[in-house]
């Protein structure tokens, strides 16, 4: 995607030295583009663990990069197994973190010590190749969605034809969320870039306000219609026949469909199916964990700093960034991350290889792979 004309990845190895990695400081959106140069494997997991760098794919490549700049000081297999359970454990939910890292060990593994830098190189910048072309199929996929509200020209409850086509979207799933092009946000680009009119209903995305301050700066730099809405504002607007559409990201998908998304999800989904809104997930294939077969159950859930609930970040009038509190003193706050949508409120699953049912089936269906 493209910034001020230029074209970026949310994740690069340097081209001048060939080895250190820049991010774009994500807590620093969208007051001031900051672009960060990491050196060290400790500097990729703090990037990681305050969210400098977040979004469950951009994780995984991130990590990736992370055991490559770990290898540059100790290529030891001890030093490599010791440096990848590190990285693991800065973020618990994403499942990609760990699907990068487990692919990175399978190749370097069977690597002696002395080529295993240049080998991890190669691998982490295949995990980010494939993460971008992977979105990029998700947005083609997508984008029929999208079309087919454009061509009936209504949303559900609004028998009058009216203007664009409007979907809902909840937390940061575009590109600064992945390597490039984005989950739930790729068939919004592709839309937009086709001339279809479409606008997006921003959730803030409370606490780390991530549709305000991310969601919203993407999709204004692109130059797609949006408006930030409150988190609680999105049922309203569903009873009110103003959303034909939700499109979300995710950090898990169980093998039977269920969802696991920033907190907040859930609610929009049950106030997207009392509604008759479609509510869809978009995800690569990277971020299925076959091995769960119960979201509520078995996916854990992160639970974050209780400062970023009580705490907010912003800019000030004269223009100085800086940070308040906005709850009483004294009291207490709890600040889970995460929560899990069944499938049953799911209408569909979007993919890299298609779309499907948020069901076991479903996802069998396109990767019959993981029937064995």
């Amino acid at each position: 995607m493209k910034v001020g004309g230029i074209a970026y990845r949310s994740v690069w190895v340097d081209p001048d030295d060939g080895w250190s990695v820049h991010i774009f400081d994500q807590t620093k959106l969208p007051w001031s583009l900051e672009i960060l140069r990491l050196t060290t494997c400790d500097q990729i997991a703090h990037a990681i663990r305050s969210m400098q760098v977040r979004g469950a794919p951009l994780i995984g490549a991130a990590a990736a990069y992370g055991l490559c700049l770990a290898l540059r000081e100790d290529a030891s297999t001890d030093a490599m197994e010791r440096d990848a359970a590190m990285l693991a454990e800065t973020r618990p939910t994403a499942i990609n973190l760990r699907w990068a890292l487990d692919r990175m060990l399978i190749r370097l593994r069977n690597t002696g010590s002395a080529g295993r830098v240049a080998t991890a190189y190669a691998e982490a910048a295949a995990i980010a190749d494939e993460d971008a072309t992977q979105n990029e199929a998700i947005g083609r996929h997508g984008l029929p969605l999208i079309q087919e509200k454009a061509a009936k020209g209504q949303a559900p409850r609004r028998p009058v034809p009216r203007g664009p086509v409007n979907v809902l979207t909840h937390c940061n799933a575009g590109w600064l969320a992945t390597v490039d092009w984005g989950t739930a946000l790729a068939p919004i680009y592709m839309a937009h870039d086709a001339g279809i009119d479409i606008h997006v209903w921003v959730d803030e995305t409370r606490p780390r306000n991530q549709g305000a301050a991310l969601t919203a700066w993407e999709l204004g730099s692109h130059g797609v219609k949006h408006t930030v809405i409150a988190d609680n504002a999105g049922g309203h607007l569903m009873q009110h026949g103003m959303v034909d559409l939700a499109i979300v990201g995710t950090d898990r998908v169980t093998r039977a469909g269920d969802v696991a998304n920033k907190i907040g999800t859930y609610l929009k989904a049950l106030a997207a199916r009392d509604n008759n809104v479609p509510f869809w997930v978009a995800l690569p294939s990277t971020t299925i964990d076959w091995t769960v077969a119960d979201g509520v159950l078995e996916i854990p859930i992160e639970e974050r700093s209780a400062a970023e609930v009580t705490d907010v970040t912003g800019r000030m009038v004269d223009g100085t960034i800086a940070t308040v509190r906005v709850a009483a003193s004294g009291s207490p706050a709890a600040n889970p991350a995460f929560d899990v949508t069944p499938a049953r409120l799911v209408t569909g699953l979007i993919t890299e290889r298609g779309r499907c049912d948020a069901s076991a089936e479903g996802l069998l269906g396109l990767f019959p792979e993981q029937r064995t």
